[in-house]
């Protein structure tokens, strides 16, 4: 039995070589075999897609994980650098409001008739009953009570405290400030009251024939010997004459920027001069005796 089937299947296999060669032959021969290859290449292809997707698939989630984790990174890179360059704008926003700031300064100073001293707000008072300001300039460098201060756009208060480097600033605006001003338009004089908000002052005793309008710009008249004359102090928003009353009601805001400014100027008067100032007069003088 067993000599019988090893005799058939030598037999199959000499027939399946024959097959094999003959098929090659007419190959090499003919397009015949050409046709059947293309023939069921259309039946074997779907096959072979089939087998593989699998290997398609897996390739495709992998690189989706990869690509996934890689964008993750990616993006908490860009978040962090967006911060930063965030916080660095914001940084040049502020150096720039400051350089303005400082050109204005500078270009009031030059305008500004008397000696002026540029001095930085160090401190706001929390008290909400008053409006003062510290600013870094001092006795060492020549500020006096009763000196007045100035921000680019006009007054806004005077020194009330003098400490060796720094000054107390009370602002125009506070409740127990009184500012001596003039109409621009036709000179007419009255005093100017702080309210106690950053954003208003009251003037008080006008007539209610007074020649005095919404829109007027109010300068500081130089009455009282604090306040050089001619400093824009500020705007009249409202006129009320009340019949029961004996004055007109009148508001005006600063036209300094008082709840804003950073810098300010401190004045001294043409007669007033500084310590430093004075000083360096008397050597100049003993210098003169000294050649003589």
């Amino acid at each position: 039995m067993a000599r019988g089937t090893s005799s058939t299947d030598l037999l199959r296999f000499a027939l399946l070589v024959c097959l094999s060669v003959a098929l090659m032959i007419v190959d090499f021969r003919s397009q015949y075999a050409h046709y059947i290859r293309s023939t069921l290449a259309v039946f074997v292809t779907p096959l072979q897609v089939v087998a593989t997707v699998p290997q398609e698939v897996a390739e495709r989630i992998s690189i989706w994980f990869i690509s996934s984790e890689g964008l993750r990174d990616q993006h908490e890179v860009l978040k962090s650098e967006h911060v930063k360059l965030k916080a660095k704008l914001q940084k040049m926003q502020a150096l720039e409001r400051e350089n303005e700031n400082l050109r204005h300064l500078l270009h009031a100073a030059k305008k500004v008739p008397d000696r002026v001293l540029m001095a930085e707000l160090i401190e706001v008072s929390l008290d909400p009953y008053t409006h003062k300001i510290l600013v870094d300039k001092g006795l060492n460098d020549g500020a006096h009570i009763g000196q007045p201060v100035f921000d680019p756009s006009g007054v806004m208060g005077q020194i009330t405290q003098v400490m060796p480097f720094t000054s107390a600033v009370t602002l125009i605006t506070d409740p127990s400030h009184a500012l001596p001003v003039q109409v621009q338009r036709n000179g007419l004089r009255a005093i100017a009251f702080g309210t106690g908000n950053s954003d208003r002052l009251r003037i008080s005793y006008l007539s209610p024939n007074a020649n005095i309008r919404v829109g007027d710009v109010l300068l500081s008249s130089g009455l009282g010997g604090r306040f050089p004359e001619g400093y824009p102090a500020a705007r009249v928003v409202a006129v009320k004459n009340d019949p029961g009353e004996a004055f007109l009601s009148i508001d005006a805001i600063p036209i300094a920027q008082i709840d804003r400014a950073s810098q300010v100027l401190l004045v001294w008067r043409g007669e007033q001069k500084p310590k430093i100032l004075a000083q360096e007069f008397e050597d100049s003088r003993d210098l003169e005796a000294q050649h003589r």
